[in-house]
């Protein structure tokens, strides 16, 4: 059902309105009782952790397992189009897209942030030694590796899976076929298409509330502007009109034009830290923080803190779960746009391309910029642990040559972020609005881009970082359920694919068998 004729809309109403409303409702309690939201929000992130968080560590372990397990199988080769589709973009714009969707803002945010925590509070030792350093960078990439796009791999494929190669509706809903079959296009598939919208908006505004944060701290650095709720709230307001240029101009022209800029920019950030740094720390610390990574990875995988203190069960909540949550509450957007992006491609391809690459990039950003930091400390003293989270970036990039020119590229860089995340997530929930149209109104996605902007503001004024925190552990719980029917679908779809070609090739060898002549 769609109301395109009656109100020039192209949406499916059930989903629409529902989300709309929904939405509405957080807005207008976060707008006229902040206060109260933010108690809400604290007694609910202190339930799922306490309660729920070995669910969510579970979750994150199988759902990686799968995906290694899915790029080994036999169902590797499988195209996701048509078996004579080619890839619509080039890998470097693949990649380019794909960093730029799934990391973003976070990653320029915590880049130095987190390691620098991490080595004045580890969980499990004591801070501020060379081995508190070593585990911070640990706890770092563990957090930022290759769980969170194991997430984005499921949702992904599955959707490119079932939306390319057996024509169903790009959407949420359209990866449950195998086990809903035609009742996807009613109330169960609005559902699950309701709770993605949520996921995306929730873990979009997530980011876009971390960016601001960090823009307007260096704003302060850059021109004194103070650092306030308010001056990041119109700092939403300002960019995402911006991102709203982005959304006219398309997929091919907005988003890839400008994820191809701020990787460009990025990368010669990285490259100028890496040179003007100390560059033979850096080359041996990204050996020694990749290897210490893989060392540990199943144990890390699995720890809970159990039999630890108290502190550790908090430690857990405000960042592996926190983590977790963000990462699930994000694939829906992450997801339905990598798969946007990659029709054409295998499935090995794509988990190979969508694991890896992404994340090598990633372990690099975050030596190159957490261990500049990490050296600053602990060796000159800095004094950059003293600062705010927002702030820690560019107090490191005070400590190197042409500090303005490279805070003014990082500023740049994160407001760009801003846009893409903006842009691709309001595609995407235009997408799941309109039942699966990969190339809904332009009217529609402005407006879903204003609704980010605005769920971004509310969560800042209900309490900030914490806000943001809970929003991504809260909207996360009820769509990791989603995700382990997803792949099991998946894998039911995969496996019955692979029987139908095995029964065709034994029929094509039958029919070619010459027929066996009697000697009379």
């Amino acid at each position: 059902m769609s109301l395109k004729n009656k109100l020039n809309l192209d949406v499916n109403p059930y989903i629409f309105f529902t989300s709309i409303i929904a939405i509405l409702t957080f807005l207008f309690f976060g707008v006229f009782y902040s206060e109260a939201t933010g108690e809400v929000f604290g007694h609910v992130q202190s339930f799922i952790v306490d309660k729920m968080g070995w669910f969510y560590v579970l979750s994150l372990s199988l759902f990686l397992i799968f995906v290694i397990y899915l790029f080994f199988s036999r169902f590797g080769k499988i195209k996701l189009g048509p078996d004579d589709s080619e890839p619509d973009y080039s890998y470097a714009s693949w990649f380019t897209m794909l960093f730029s969707a799934g990391m973003g803002i976070g990653l320029v945010f915590f880049s130095v942030a987190e390691p620098m925590f991490h080595y004045l509070a580890p969980p499990t030792m004591e801070g501020g030694t060379m081995e508190a350093a070593r585990e911070a960078m640990k706890i770092t990439f563990f957090h930022w590796g290759v769980h969170p796009w194991a997430v984005y791999i499921i949702v992904g494929l599955s959707l490119a899976y079932f939306s390319f190669r057996k024509n169903l509706p790009l959407s949420i809903r359209s990866a449950f076929y195998p086990i809903l079959g035609d009742r996807i296009y009613g109330w169960m598939g609005n559902t699950i298409d309701i709770l993605a919208i949520f996921g995306t908006m929730f873990g979009v505004a997530t980011s876009l509330g971390l960016g601001v944060m960090q823009v307007n701290a260096g704003l302060e650095y850059l021109f004194d502007i103070n650092v306030s709720t308010n001056v990041q709230i119109m700092l939403i307001a300002g960019i995402t009109a911006v991102a709203t240029v982005s959304v006219v101009l398309g997929l091919d022209k907005g988003i890839r034009v400008l994820s191809n800029f701020n990787m460009t920019v990025a990368i010669g950030l990285v490259i100028f830290v890496f040179i003007l740094g100390p560059t033979i720390y850096l080359l041996n610390a990204t050996v020694e923080n990749t290897g210490y990574y893989l060392q540990n990875l199943i144990q890390t995988s699995f720890w809970m803190g159990t039999f630890d203190d108290a502190e550790t069960a908090s430690w857990l909540g405000g960042w592996t779960l926190f983590y977790w949550g963000w990462w699930i509450a994000w694939s829906p957007f992450v997801g339905m746009f990598i798969a946007r992006i990659s029709r054409g491609r295998t499935i090995q391809e794509f988990v190979g391309g969508v694991l890896l690459v992404p994340t090598a990039f990633t372990f690099l950003w975050l030596t190159v910029f957490g261990n500049t930091a990490l050296s600053m400390e602990i060796f000159h003293d800095a004094g950059i642990s003293a600062l705010g989270t927002e702030q820690m970036l560019f107090s490191m990039l005070d400590g190197l040559p042409l500090s303005t020119i490279t805070s003014i590229a990082a500023t740049v860089v994160i407001i760009t972020f801003f846009v893409t995340s903006s842009d691709s997530g309001s595609l995407v929930i235009d997408m799941l609005a309109s039942g699966g149209n990969p190339n809904p109104p332009v009217a529609q996605r402005v407006f879903w881009a204003f609704s980010e902007g605005a769920v971004a503001a509310v969560l800042l004024l209900a309490g900030g970082l914490a806000a943001l925190q809970t929003a991504s552990i809260t909207t996360g719980l009820p769509f990791t359920v989603i995700l382990l029917f997803m792949c099991y679908s998946l894998l039911k779809g995969l496996r019955a694919e692979g029987a139908e070609r095995l029964v065709r090739k034994k029929s094509y060898r039958a029919s070619s068998k010459p027929s066996e002549k009697s000697d009379g």
